[in-house]
């Protein structure tokens, strides 16, 4: 059955109550051929300074990524954020929050590495609490990898999920996914009492997606592909980017 068509993310009208959760790579940042090529430009951390002053520090990064290397990437500005698709959180008072051990995946790190090292072009990324195989310079062996990465997995299946992204397999803990990073935040000041609307490309951000629709909120999905759970659409990161350069003036408008 083909997905319901997705709303025009623009009929949403911002306001100083929304809360905003965004995924980084996909979404505000463009795809490169590895994750380490990839870098923001001033618009795009100018704009998310807007926002985050607009919304009084209500906007967190929610990214597979780990915090870490968020920080690299955005400094001097370091916004709270969930890494590792949730297994980490850094609250908006800067307290950081831990799930998942290093040595939960230890089993697969020889034989992931065997696997990115047999496909040129792959590349194993290993994140300590995940591990991801890259496979955007080896697009013809995407199909073996995601195959052999199941089989891997397949007998630790009940402690270890494995998300298939856009060109890449990674695998990570069962309990902490980008849904709940979205609940705790909305737990805590600046969050709690806001409406959560949360931008995102890939099925790694359908749980985000899901979290935010229980909590009353918008779920908007990047892209041209299909989506389980979001109910509005933006075409790609250039159209994400346009969209939320209008929120300070809206904004602004609408509180006086």
């Amino acid at each position: 059955m083909q997905a319901p068509r997705l709303k025009r993310a623009q009929a949403l009208s911002p306001s100083s109550e929304w809360a905003l959760f965004l995924d980084v790579d996909g979404t505000i940042l463009g795809f490169a051929d590895t994750p380490n090529d990839v870098a923001p430009s001033d618009r795009v951390t100018g704009v998310l300074r807007e926002i985050d002053l607009c919304l009084k520090g209500a906007v967190a990064l929610i990214s597979g990524r780990a915090i870490g290397n968020l920080d690299h990437l955005f400094a001097p500005q370091k916004l709270p954020a969930a890494g590792l698709h949730g297994l980490e959180r850094r609250d908006a008072n800067g307290r950081l929050h831990i799930l998942g051990e290093a040595e939960a995946l230890e089993h697969l790190r020889v034989p992931l590495t065997k696997l990115a090292s047999f496909h040129e072009g792959a590349i194993l990324e290993d994140k300590g609490r995940t591990l991801a195989i890259h496979y955007r310079r080896a697009p013809n062996a995407a199909e073996g990898i995601r195959q052999r990465v199941e089989e891997l997995v397949r007998p630790s299946s009940d402690e270890l999920r494995v998300i298939h992204g856009k060109m890449v397999s990674e695998i990570k803990p069962r309990h902490a996914d980008k849904g709940s990073a979205i609940r705790a935040f909305m737990d805590e000041v600046p969050f709690t009492g806001r409406l959560p609307v949360f931008i995102g490309d890939d099925v790694t951000d359908e749980d985000g997606f899901a979290a935010v629709n229980a909590l009353k909120g918008h779920a908007v999905h990047v892209g041209d592909g299909a989506s389980k759970n979001a109910h509005y659409g933006l075409s790609g990161v250039n159209e994400v980017i346009e969209w939320l350069e209008t929120w300070p003036s809206i904004i602004h408008r609408l509180v006086g």
